[in-house]
């Protein structure tokens, strides 16, 4: 992926209308963590989709508009997403062209999750705790955006404990390879897998791309929150499963080297590769 590739996803036409680009939802946010569901809501936006609405629990979706005008909210009864909301929330869903779930949810959230990942046909990013209690069988239609321990526990509810000692001992490629592999059916039900790591993979039925922008500063909290807010805005618009995960993984990745460079070190912070995402066509235009 580069900057020209990114771009064609970012750019819109001339005769462009409100809607054209895409709708994204953002499910997500608790009590405990309100920071997760802005960053990845305004990251959908600054992706490039025309609207982005943060559908949280009522006491966070207050805070939510508190903190910016940008995103439209979608108040949910109670303190926690439950198994009583899920139904309402896959119908509400069907509005949108995509749809991210698990940022800042919380495990309290696992029923909620399961039921919305199983029954919602609409393309969906999955991410941080909408992950830990699914397993690969349990997709469709999705880019899953775990991290190396994520892996692991899916692998494990996966019952395919038995790659974990081979991955750990692998390089990329063949940590890709053995992923591909061993993950036929999840790819092939219109899946794309994103593990996140010093060398991001990204894996689909009969692709593997790797994305080695980004630095150690990319560990830092809400990171992964905008990358898959990346991915949902880039797919709320594109409708492209695997061009959409590269094109998120490459452009976060980039624009915290950026950070690097200007901070001289890692004391930059998630907010501050959003606000640089806001810069990326101009520093296009200049290259």
């Amino acid at each position: 992926m580069n900057f020209n590739q990114v771009k064609k996803l970012m750019d819109r036409k001339k005769t462009s209308r409100s809607g054209e680009n895409g709708h994204a939802l953002v499910i997500g946010g608790s009590e405990e963590n309100v920071g997760a569901v802005v960053l990845a809501g305004l990251a959908a936006l600054r992706a490039g989709c025309d609207t982005a609405t943060a559908a949280a629990p009522e006491k966070v979706a207050w805070a939510v508009h508190q903190y910016t005008p940008d995103l439209k909210t979608y108040k949910v009864k109670g303190t926690s997403f439950n198994i009583k909301n899920a139904k309402e929330m896959v119908k509400y869903a069907d509005k949108f062209d995509a749809v991210l779930i698990g940022n800042g949810v919380t495990r309290k959230a696992d029923k909620f999750c399961q039921y919305f990942v199983h029954k919602s046909q609409k393309l969906k990013v999955i991410d941080s705790d909408a992950l830990r209690s699914l397993s690969f069988k349990d997709f469709n239609n999705s880019i899953i955006t775990p991290n190396e321990t994520e892996l692991e526990v899916m692998l494990v509810n996966s019952n395919k404990e038995f790659l974990l000692p081979k991955l750990r001992e692998a390089n990329a490629k063949e940590k890709a390879e053995i992923l591909q592999g061993n993950l036929r059916y999840f790819l092939q039900n219109n899946n794309v897998l994103l593990v996140k790591g010093p060398t991001d993979l990204i894996i689909s039925a009969n692709k593997i791309s790797f994305n080695r922008t980004g630095n150690q500063g990319m560990t830092k909290g809400g990171t992964g929150d905008i990358l898959a807010g990346l991915s949902a805005g880039f797919l709320a618009k594109s409708k492209d499963l695997f061009k959409s995960a590269v094109a998120s993984s490459f452009i976060n990745g980039f624009v915290g080297d950026m950070l690097l460079k200007k901070k001289k070190g890692y004391t930059f912070l998630a907010s501050d590769i959003l606000d640089d995402l806001g810069k990326i066509q101009r520093i296009q235009k200049q290259k």
